[in-house]
C-alpha cells in the first residue's frame, strides 16, 4: 500500500490482527474479528474506533467564530464555549465542500473537525476564503489523535476515568469539555457517527497510543471491542447519516440531502446562500429517500433507480443492517417519486430487483436522547 497515511495507532492495529484497507488516502482497520460482532457490540455494549485520521482546522483571533459563520450553512456565531455544531460547508453554487463540525473552544478559538479524505481540499477552501477576516488558519490534522469511545456503556465507562470541571454523566449532548483521561491532557466531546450514545477523544497525537491500551484494558468489564470502518459505516447507514462522496459531495445540496436543519437561511451572509435561498424557492426537484429491499441483492453507490423503465435517480449507499437483519439503501430520486410506499426497480448486476421507498432513518438514533 504505496503512499497511504498512517495514524498514531496503526501498529496498534496490525498488534491486535485488523485486516487493513486503503480509505481516503489512508490504511486504515476494515475489521478486527467480524463487522457484524463489532457492529452489534457497539450497539449493546461499547466499541472504540481510531479516527485519527479525521482532519483538523484549527481558527485563531477575533473574527474566529465570525468567519467560521461565513464558511458553514449553520449558525455558530452565538455558540457558546463548549458548544459543538453540525453543519454542511458549501460552494457559492450550493453544492458541498464537506459536512464538518465546529467547535467553539473559546471567544478567539474554534475547531474545524472535517472528513478524513477532504482534509487539504478544506483548508485550501478555508485558506482561500479568508479575506479580510482577522483570523490565523492553522491545519493541525497530523499533530491531534483522536479516538470514538461509542455505545450505550460508553458514559458508564468513562465517568470512572474522566476528570473535568464537570462530571461527564453531565456533559450534554454536542457538547466539549477540556480534562484528562488515563492521565492525559484531552478534550471530549459527546459526539458520535453511530447513533449511540457515546463521546470522541481528541489528544495529542503521541498520546493516542496509550489512551487506545487504557480504555481496551480498563473497559474490559464493559464489553469493549476496537471496531473498524467496516461497523463504522454499517452503524452510522442505520440511522441515515451521511457519507461524503457517497450521499453527499459538490453535486448534491444540503436541502435535497435532508440537511436543511442545518442550513440557516436568515444568517447576513454565508458562502452559498444565495444559491441555497433559490433552491428553496423553486422547490427541490429530487430528493435522498431510503429504500427497502426484501431480496436480490445489496444496492451499491451509483446504481440505477427506475419506475415503470424510466430512471428516477440513483443509489448513494446500500448496505445490509445488523441491528435489523435487512437490506436498505439511499438514494436520490426524482421528487415525484419520492412518497413513502412508492414500488420502484434498482438494477443489480443486470437484474431489476424490486425496492420499496421507505421513512428515513432506517433505525432512531439513541443519541441526544434522555435516558
Amino acid at each position: 500500500m504505496e503512499d497511504l497515511k498512517r495514524t498514531p495507532l496503526f501498529e496498534e492495529h496490525v498488534r491486535l490482527g485488523a485486516k487493513m484497507v486503503p480509505f481516503g488516502g489512508w490504511e486504515m482497520p476494515i475489521q478486527y474479528t467480524s463487522i457484524i460482532e463489532e457492529h452489534l457490540n457497539v450497539r449493546n455494549n461499547v466499541g472504540i474506533f481510531d479516527v485519527s485520521h479525521m482532519g483538523e482546522i484549527e481558527l485563531h483571533g477575533k473574527d474566529a467564530l465570525a468567519f467560521a459563520d461565513y464558511l458553514v450553512t449553520n449558525s455558530v456565531k452565538k455558540m457558546k464555549d463548549g458548544k459543538v455544531k453540525y453543519t454542511p460547508m458549501c460552494y457559492p453554487d450550493g453544492g458541498e465542500v464537506d459536512d464538518l463540525f465546529v467547535y467553539k473552544l473559546k471567544d478567539d478559538f474554534v475547531l474545524l473537525v472535517v472528513n478524513a479524505s477532504n482534509y487539504e481540499k478544506d483548508l485550501d477552501w478555508v485558506i482561500k476564503n479568508k479575506g479580510e477576516f482577522d483570523v490565523e488558519i492553522l491545519g493541525k490534522s497530523f499533530e491531534y489523535g483522536e479516538v470514538a469511545i461509542q455505545g450505550p456503556k460508553a458514559e458508564e465507562f468513562l465517568k470512572n476515568y474522566f476528570e473535568g470541571e464537570i462530571p461527564l454523566p453531565e456533559l450534554g449532548y454536542f457538547r466539549s469539555e477540556y480534562g484528562t483521561l488515563f492521565g492525559k491532557n484531552i478534550l471530549i466531546s459527546r459526539t458520535g457517527y453511530t447513533g449511540e450514545d457515546g463521546f470522541e477523544i481528541y489528544s495529542k497525537s503521541e498520546d493516542i497510543v496509550e489512551i487506545w491500551r487504557a480504555a481496551l484494558e480498563k473497559g474490559k468489564d464493559y464489553n469493549i471491542m476496537p471496531a473498524g470502518l467496516g461497523a463504522r459505516d454499517t452503524l452510522r447507514f442505520e440511522v441515515a447519516y451521511w457519507l461524503y462522496g457517497d450521499d453527499i459531495d459538490e453535486t448534491t445540496n444540503p436541502f435535497e440531502a435532508g440537511q436543511g436543519f442545518a442550513v440557516k437561511l436568515k444568517k447576513e451572509k454565508f458562502i452559498g446562500k444565495d444559491a441555497l435561498l433559490k433552491v428553496k424557492e423553486e422547490g427541490l426537484k429530487r430528493k435522498l429517500v431510503g429504500l427497502y429491499v426484501s431480496k436480490g441483492g445489496i444496492p451499491r453507490h451509483g446504481m440505477g433507480i427506475f419506475k415503470d423503465l424510466e430512471k428516477i435517480g440513483y443509489i448513494t449507499s446500500g448496505n445490509y443492517c445488523p441491528s435489523l437483519k435487512k437490506i436498505y439503501a439511499m438514494g436520490y430520486v426524482d421528487i415525484r417519486f419520492t412518497d413513502e410506499g412508492t414500488k420502484v426497480k434498482v438494477k443489480i448486476r443486470n437484474r431489476d430487483v424490486d425496492a420499496e421507498i421507505v421513512k428515513l432513518p432506517f433505525l432512531e438514533p439513541r443519541a441526544g436522547k434522555k435516558k
